[in-house]
């Protein structure tokens, strides 16, 4: 009696080749990502399409000379973080929105500046901006 013997296929799955694409991947966006530059946006602001604005509780403007203007009444850039700070206190920084509305040529240094007052104080802002005009679309 011939007795066949059974070959049995055992399953494996190599990972191997998929380590290796993964590397490759890995070093392909780590070298990329160093010819990315940041610094060279070509902005035009501010233009919006959007129409919808939420009430503000804090309005910071901006003119094109670097004038700080907090709810309409002129502050330095030096008290600014204090007038910011004391007009939140007693607020929940949650629900309170500090919105700034710039001119449009104003340098986008100004606008960071309160955008970076506003993280150290932990409240959200809004950049006000203007919604394109009807003959432009």
């Amino acid at each position: 009696m011939a007795l066949k013997r059974r070959n049995r296929v055992e399953p494996e799955f190599s990972l191997a080749a998929m380590i290796d694409v993964i590397f490759l991947l890995l070093m392909f966006f780590m070298l990329t990502s160093k010819f990315v530059t940041p610094n060279a946006l070509n902005l035009s602001l501010p233009s919006s399409s959007a129409t919808t604005m939420a009430s503000p509780s804090l309005a910071v403007s901006i003119d094109a000379n670097g004038k700080f203007y907090v709810d309409a009444k002129l502050t330095p850039d030096a008290l600014l973080e204090k007038t910011l700070a004391d007009r939140i206190k007693g607020k929940d920084p949650k629900t309170t929105t500090i919105t700034v509305v710039a001119e449009k040529t104003t340098p986008v240094e100004n606008v960071v500046f309160i955008l970076d007052i506003a993280n150290r104080l932990q409240v959200k802002t809004i950049l006000a901006t203007d919604p394109k005009s009807e003959s432009s679309k």
